[in-house]
């Protein structure tokens, strides 16, 4: 699945933004405060609301006042368009989501007023509404497989759904059924999607045994994860462990082993000593490059990464190969959206991944850097853009204004 366009309205920082023809690989530049984490966290926010409820995605963030634009008219409202992977060579229909939130009137009670998923009928036709909910009721379109095969001829069959309050919502039911497949793909990429939050310390506790296939988002099962890859999967783990020998001076071999009292050590073996170091005397970016690597060959990839600062710990000549791999992963089908301060790592960017954040009156907008007629010219002209970026050329980018 892949995002192409997404737009925010009255959350937080985000008072009315739209970015389109989002590319696999996004790299969000910003000075402190303008609203990176938020843009990550829209994603949070939405997953939150479909695990449990809009109420308490909102409480979570200390209520609708709280979350809510300065100065905003109207509603909460998000809208993000998506498309599928191509099958068999063909590409699939534009999908749009479209979720508005409100206070109910005479309350502080917070309620869906309107969730409505639908298709673009063809290059030009009007989009078609599979799922139309409006504060705890609406209904599904149940004969979606046969929308392809019909087009402009497509007679609908519906489903009328009653919900069990107005704030949850319809995805999280519907979407746990296969005949409703653009909702279940979409609530599939809020469940799985990944925000990095990587802490060092976690990641070099020594872990008790059990299992676990995907990194958490805090790197603190690394352990675990790399003795599943390895027992499961041995050329992908030949594969991180070859990149790491060339990233890594002196690494020789990196293994995940079971003490004595039933617990999982991570061990790195320098070719230079006689005993290998476990993880908690390696240094910080050694443990963070391998985590990383981990994560971007994860057998069972998740659909949206979202990285902040992915530079910190690791020396900048690694910044460029890094670079590559969030941009192999995000060819693959998995999408990667990344906040970064370092120009080393922006260097190693094209054009179009590149988008900054500009703050004005406490509302922020999102840019795009092929858009800018002087960053495009001076890019073309072989400047690479974290220089551009360094010298001032990226306007509203950074805490001074040029």
């Amino acid at each position: 699945m892949k995002i192409e366009k997404l737009r925010i309205k009255n959350f937080k920082v985000f008072q009315d933004t739209e970015i389109r023809d989002l590319p696999n690989l996004c790299v969000f530049l910003g000075a402190n405060g303008s609203g990176k984490s938020t843009l990550f966290d829209v994603f949070g926010f939405m997953s939150d609301a479909l695990k449990s409820n809009v109420k308490m995605a909102l409480n979570k963030r200390g209520g609708y006042k709280e979350v809510y634009s300065r100065n905003g008219v109207g509603p909460i409202e998000f809208e993000i368009k998506f498309r599928n992977p191509e099958i068999n060579g063909i590409k699939q229909p534009l999908i749009t989501y479209e979720l508005s939130i409100e206070i109910k009137e005479g309350t502080q009670i917070p309620v869906v007023s309107k969730e409505i998923l639908s298709y673009r009928r063809g290059q030009y036709g009007r989009p078609f509404r599979f799922l139309e909910f409006t504060k705890g009721s609406g209904f599904a379109i149940v004969n979606e497989e046969e929308f392809e095969l019909e087009k402009q001829e497509f007679i609908e069959k519906r489903e009328e759904q009653i919900l069990d309050a107005p704030d949850i919502l319809a995805l999280k039911g519907l979407g746990q059924f296969q005949k409703f497949k653009a909702i279940n793909s979409f609530r599939k990429l809020l469940e799985n999607w990944y925000v990095s939050n990587f802490q060092i310390q976690a990641a070099q506790n020594v872990e008790d045994t059990g299992l676990s296939e995907h990194l958490s988002t805090t790197g603190s099962n690394l352990a675990q994860v790399t003795k599943y890859i390895y027992e499961n999967y041995p050329s992908t783990f030949q594969s991180i462990l070859d990149k790491m020998k060339k990233r890594v001076p002196g690494i020789e071999k990196v293994e995940a082993s079971e003490t004595i009292d039933g617990r999982i050590v991570l061990q790195f073996r320098d070719g230079s000593f006689k005993d290998p170091f476990i993880s908690r005397y390696v240094s910080d970016g050694t443990i963070k490059m391998f985590a990383y690597l981990i994560l971007l060959n994860d057998p069972q990839p998740h659909p949206l990464l979202c990285i902040e600062e992915p530079e910190n710990y690791l020396h900048p000549e690694l910044l460029i190969e890094l670079a590559e791999e969030f941009r192999e992963y995000a060819n693959k089908g998995g999408q990667v959206f990344i906040s970064s301060h370092s120009p080393d790592f922006v260097n190693a960017l094209r054009l179009t991944e590149l988008f900054w954040l500009s703050k004005e009156n406490g509302h922020t907008n999102i840019k795009r850097a092929s858009d800018d007629e002087m960053v495009s010219n001076l890019f073309k002209e072989g400047e690479p853009l974290g220089s551009i970026w360094k010298q001032g050329y990226l306007l509203g980018s950074g805490p001074k204004k040029w």
